[in-house]
């Protein structure tokens, strides 16, 4: 793993800038979430929770992913 290191503002909390570097880069794909929750500081579970505040979906499902799996859904019969 490579080592950054990153001046920035007193007014800014290091935890929070970490959070929010995680999850862009768990949202951009970059990371895997478990390594997102371990550069955040955080578990995987409560990293999981954490993304919610920062309107990050945990599912990577896109618009047309989702539509399908619906109309799937709607056309199954037991």
């Amino acid at each position: 793993m490579k080592t950054m290191i990153v001046q920035i503002p007193d007014n800014l909390d290091e935890r929070e800038a970490k959070t929010m570097l995680a999850a862009k880069l768990y949202e951009k794909g970059s990371l895997s979430l478990g390594q997102a929750a371990e550069l955040a500081g955080y578990t995987k579970r409560t990293f999981m929770e954490v993304l919610g505040s920062y309107d990050v979906s945990v599912f990577s499902y896109s618009e047309t992913e989702l539509e399908k799996d619906i109309l799937d859904a709607q056309n199954y019969h037991l």
